[in-house]
């Protein structure tokens, strides 16, 4: 049973001022201790409150609430692993934004009020400070899990947005895109993957006709592209070329890794899973970039398909600077140097223009053809909500209309631009509506191979 002991200060100026401290028998028959209550009757109290809480099973440790946040969320952190780039996403909040003010905050200190106090005053985006909020409420949900409190006080709450008064104190608010910008039109696809040339074009090219992400399409393998995909229908089989992003390695991962304790320990840049299970999937190719993929595939040396010219894995940023930006931006004349001959002026062709961009086509114009969702959802690797994911899937039909309508808007934008071959290599005929009138595939591959810019 609970009971009290006197206390009687020594400290010098206290004049002897007494408190009582609650003595309590833990579950693990020690005895507990809590000091600073005025009488003997409210240590007694608390006393019997905690073997009460721990006979019913519901006893939280004050000591464990009285953990500081920083400490705690490092155990968490170390409990909840997760892909790379989300551990140094959260590493980076918690270090720039949420440790300054927390870190040394007891669990059971921390309210709602004073955390929605704290987020309107964070010199950062308003979708960042809702995304510190959000962490620490995951941090916070893991304590109570964890038995160091109770409830998560920010759980289930309303954040609330930052007033006129405060939001001169956070970096303004970018423009957001017109529907423009977010995508690429065909023509535009097609034309700054002319000025690419056959490597690096079609690896744009795939990806607004794929939806492939940028991981996805720059750790492609050989041995997961042009693979044949066979379905029963119509009393026969229903074939078509897929690419694979591998459940193993069909990401490539650039970030900056971080040991248990969140110390940076360098950048990261390495083939991983893809993030969830639903991005390891199987995309039908239309006809067109099945014979592109092939003659790539025919000369070129390694084993990923889109890679350096000397088989290295690409860098996101090295791409972007030094081989999409000049494409879509343009550029001016390059003088004759150490292993190039002079290059000609670039015109524009769609300034700003990037690889999501080009991942934002191909769902676009799967809309716009009117693919099924079931199908759509599929081949954009997006997990698709409500009880439908699990009632309705894609039928060979279903599939058979999206090659057909990315294969039309393919050829609607060659004959726009005023092409009928690429890189001058390939003459990409239009194929006939029947299947007994398919053209043989060799047939339509020009002598000339294609081969690395």
């Amino acid at each position: 049973m609970a009971y009290a002991e006197k206390r009687v200060s020594t400290a010098k100026g206290s004049k002897g001022k007494v408190s009582w401290r609650a003595r309590y028998k833990k579950p693990d028959g020690t005895w507990g201790s809590e000091p600073g209550f005025p009488t003997k009757r409210t240590a007694e109290q608390w006393g019997d409150e905690q073997e009460a809480a721990i006979r019913a099973g519901r006893w939280i440790d004050p000591d464990l609430q009285r953990k500081h946040f920083g400490l705690w969320a490092r155990e968490w952190m170390k409990a909840k692993p997760k892909r790379g780039a989300t551990v140094d996403k959260r590493w980076n909040m918690l270090d720039q934004h949420i440790f300054p003010k927390w870190e040394h905050t007891p669990l059971q200190s921390i309210t709602w009020f004073n955390v929605d106090a704290w987020q309107q005053g964070l010199r950062c985006d308003d979708v960042t400070a809702g995304h510190c909020v959000s962490l620490m409420s995951s941090i916070l949900t893991g304590a109570v899990d964890a038995q160091h409190l109770t409830v998560n006080p920010l759980a289930g709450r309303r954040r609330t947005r930052a007033t006129a008064a405060t939001a001169g104190d956070r970096p303004a608010k970018v423009k957001k895109k017109t529907v423009e910008e977010q995508w690429a039109p065909p023509e535009v696809v097609i034309q700054v993957a002319e000025r690419l040339g056959p490597v690096n074009g079609l690896h744009v090219l795939t990806t607004a006709f794929t939806g492939l992400g940028w991981g996805e399409s720059a750790a492609l393998h050989r041995d997961n592209t042009l693979l044949v995909r066979q379905q029963p229908y119509d009393g026969g089989v229903f074939t078509c070329p897929t690419v694979r992003v591998d459940p193993d390695v069909g990401e490539l991962a650039e970030y900056v890794g971080r040991d248990e304790s969140g110390k940076r320990t360098g950048l990261v840049h390495r083939l991983e899973p893809p993030k969830n299970e639903g991005r390891a999937r199987d995309v039908d190719v239309p006809p067109f970039l099945a014979i592109l993929l092939r003659c790539h595939l025919a000369d070129w040396p390694w084993p990923h398909v889109f890679c350096t010219p000397t088989g290295k894995l690409w860098r996101r940023s090295n791409f972007g600077r030094s081989i999409l930006r000049p494409a879509a931006d343009g550029r001016d004349a390059l003088p004759a140097s150490k292993g190039h001959a002079p290059r000609a002026a670039w015109e524009p062709i769609m300034p700003g223009m990037t690889m999501r961009a080009t991942r934002h086509t191909h769902d676009t114009l799967q809309e716009q053809i009117g693919v099924k969702p079931a199908l759509a959802f599929e081949q954009a690797g997006h997990k698709r909500p409500g009880i439908k994911a699990v009632y309705q899937h894609p039928t060979p039909a279903m599939r058979q209309d999206r090659l057909d309508g990315l294969e039309e808007i393919f050829q609607r934008a060659m004959r726009n631009v005023g092409l009928r071959t690429l890189w001058g290599r390939v003459d990409l005929v239009k194929r006939s509506a029947s299947k007994d009138d398919l053209p043989d595939i060799s047939q339509m591959i020009s002598p000339s191979r294609m081969v690395a810019a």
